[in-house]
């Protein structure tokens, strides 16, 4: 059987920029800067103070009422994820298509945990503590009686791809991965694959992720890789920066409608981007360090655009994973350099939207995909913010401060994560 081509023909978000893709692409091109002070819990003791943070989200605002209150008990990056891919199911038209088999709609995320009721779990060790130690005897009357049976499940990573299929009808495959930061470029690309061998017509794919709690935000402080300038949250996102300290946690969801080039040719879709390259790597080297090399994510480049049968000298514009980290930068500009030359000149352009956004963790992929989509439509590369102090280790073309108008016909997206998972998706227009 011949591969089959894999088209976008739907794409919704909800993230701290904005709660669809024209609001969010909109502040992305004029440079707005999504950290503030963390609102979400008191973290006025923690090295790092500031988040960026979806606000002012309502799920009313985006389902019917009975299907909004169907989950009500969903966890917050669960809504964030319905919110959104009812904006790419509302963009694709798949549900007014009377012909959709439904046994071949696909669901494949890269979604996170659900957070955990912090209070009350803190509560219940404080209470439960006996001579020095938890007293087992003791903890689970308290935590039968205390925490919330739907909170509880809410936690389960799988829970994103239950809610969606639920929502959408989608009886055909599902699957969730979580790849720390590469998770759900991760899902895109392996459900392309779906598409393309014929496993299925459709598939809901993208991420979820909220770990702007008190755990998630402890975890990274411990790791010193979130950024601690308290005093000027806007613009602590730096990639690339000389200046940078670390990343900007956030959160959010971005979901895509990938779909079977005839299957929506025969409907008259409208066709949004089409991918034509995956690759995907491990640095096996540790679990919270890239290969210093970059050989790795090099790999994952070098596989995608092997999958696209194209040259490194045909891509116009790279997503970089660009989190603003000391080592990730430097990393991840070796690895570009080793594949598109040493002489930094002849790189296509690069920029990161996490310097705006913050990073999403497990939704960062997907959404810097949509992204790429854009910039193929507009024809518009949009900038690194907060890269005033060139780094001499990354001296490449960031887009530095402002979008730029470009001829772009091919965009290659980066994702690598924690653990040293590297991911890479290339589409055209």
């Amino acid at each position: 059987m011949s591969e089959r081509r894999v088209v976008i023909t739907g794409m919704g978000t909800i993230n701290p920029l904005g709660h669809n893709v024209q609001d969010t692409w909109k502040a992305l091109l004029a440079g707005k800067l999504a950290p503030s002070k963390n609102e979400l819990f008191d973290a006025s003791t923690f090295p790092t103070t500031f988040a960026a943070q979806v606000k002012g989200f309502d799920l009313s605002e985006h389902l019917s009422p009975a299907s909004a209150q169907k989950h009500t008990h969903a966890g917050r990056h669960c809504k964030f994820a319905l919110a959104a891919a009812q904006q790419a199911w509302e963009q694709s038209h798949l549900g007014d298509w009377a012909q959709l088999d439904r046994g071949r709609l696909g669901v494949y995320l890269g979604s996170g945990e659900g957070s955990l009721d912090f209070d009350k779990f803190v509560s219940l060790l404080i209470d439960a503590w006996e001579d020095g130690q938890v007293d087992t005897k003791k903890w689970p009357d308290l935590a039968f009686e205390r925490m919330e049976l739907y909170r509880e499940i809410e936690q389960e990573s799988n829970m994103v791809v239950a809610h969606l299929a639920g929502e959408f009808g989608a009886c055909g495959p599902a699957y969730n991965v979580l790849t720390a930061c590469a998770a759900s470029t991760q899902a895109i690309g392996e459900a392309a694959m779906q598409v393309r061998h014929g496993l299925v017509d459709t598939v809901i794919t993208g991420g979820a992720h909220s770990m702007v709690h008190p755990f998630g935000v402890t975890g990274f402080n411990r790791l010193t890789a979130l950024s601690t300038r308290n005093d000027d949250a806007a613009s602590a996102s730096r990639p690339f920066d000389l200046t940078r300290d670390g990343f900007v946690i956030g959160e959010g969801a971005s979901v895509l409608i990938l779909e079977e080039y005839e299957h929506a040719k025969a409907r008259g879709a409208e066709i949004l981007a089409e991918i034509v390259g995956y690759g995907a790597s491990a640095d096996a080297f540790r679990i919270t360090d890239q290969d210093p090399d970059g050989d790795g994510a090099a790999t994952s480049m070098r596989a995608a655009l092997a999958d696209a049968d194209i040259q490194p000298g045909q891509v116009d514009y790279i997503s970089a994973h660009g989190t603003g980290t000391k080592q990730n930068d430097q990393v991840e500009t070796r690895a570009m350099k080793a594949v598109f030359g040493q002489d930094a000149s002849k790189a296509p352009p690069v920029s990161s939207a996490k310097s705006m956004l913050g990073h999403l963790i497990a939704a960062a992929g997907a959404t810097e995909l949509i992204t790429c989509v854009l910039a193929l439509r507009d024809q518009t590369l949009p900038p690194t913010a907060n890269l005033h102090t060139p780094d001499p280790d990354c001296d490449l073309d960031y887009v530095p401060n402002e979008a730029r108008q470009a001829n772009v016909k091919i965009c290659m997206s980066n994702s690598f994560g924690f653990g040293g998972q590297n991911n890479t998706i290339i589409i055209t227009n």
